[in-house]
């Protein structure tokens, strides 16, 4: 397991929106958390690389290990943490900068500023995202210029060019039509061969198609973890299946 939650509760002040989560993830695979709106999918999703620490009043118990390390240590290098998870928001975010300069900015935060390895970085980088060959003499040009899927697209070039373990997808597809939806699903499920990914989706559909296994939660507690195919065809319990076969969310 490359990820283990044990006795998680995470409280924003007085409203706790975890509540006693107990999960683990296994490397490689695409884990997919489902859940109606409001039911803490996103705030579990932030734990993994800490970004919950932003938010004001924000207390956490329990422990959350990667590689068997607690990263809520107080000797766990964040700054590591965050290079190591990354992370893609529903709507693309990349910065108003040359495309080029997208990719290569996690490199330069880190240090690397010499031009050869830059550009085999970069090179490398959108090429894993299936990107490098339709954009290649336009690295140049804003990153605003390209459509909404290749901004995306982009945003995980820029991820994987700091060379991460895991990533975390927040409703990556959610902004895009259906076509650039399966383009971006069809990354996913190659990129699953060298990084373990979390998605949280509104999206039922998509995954049963993209995930291995799949988390279910309501208010707050994760109700169900299992295989997809479980989860889908037999869940264990009365409110997963409500909420698969549309009864409420």
């Amino acid at each position: 397991m490359i990820i283990k939650i044990a006795n998680l509760n995470l409280y924003y002040d007085k409203f706790q929106a975890l509540k006693n989560v107990n999960l683990s993830i296994k490397e490689n695979l695409i884990t997919g958390i489902i859940g109606p709106s409001g039911c803490g999918k996103s705030t579990l999703l932030r734990v993994f690389n800490r970004m919950n620490d932003l938010i004001k009043n924000v207390k956490i118990t329990g422990s959350i290990l990667i590689d068997e390390k607690d990263i809520y240590s107080p000797v766990y290098d964040l700054i590591l943490l965050r290079k190591n998870v990354g992370m893609v928001f529903q709507r693309p975010n990349a910065f108003p900068i040359s495309i080029f300069d997208n990719v290569a900015y996690g490199p330069r935060v880190w240090g690397i500023n010499d031009k050869k390895t830059l550009i085999e970085i970069v090179e490398r980088s959108l090429a894993a995202v299936d990107l490098f060959d339709s954009i290649k003499d336009r690295l140049k040009d804003s990153a605003l210029s390209l459509s909404a899927e290749k901004q995306q697209r982009l945003c995980i070039a820029r991820l994987l060019a700091v060379e991460p373990q895991i990533l975390l997808m927040d409703e990556p597809c959610s902004a895009l039509d259906p076509i650039a939806t399966g383009k971006i699903e069809e990354l996913m499920l190659e990129l699953k061969k060298k990084y373990t990914i979390i998605i949280v989706t509104h999206n039922m559909q998509q995954a049963a198609r993209v995930a291995d296994e799949v988390g279910f939660m309501l208010l707050g507690e994760l109700i169900e973890f299992n295989s997809v195919k479980k989860i889908f065809t037999n869940p264990s319990d009365e409110r997963t299946f409500g909420y698969i076969s549309g009864r409420f969310g």
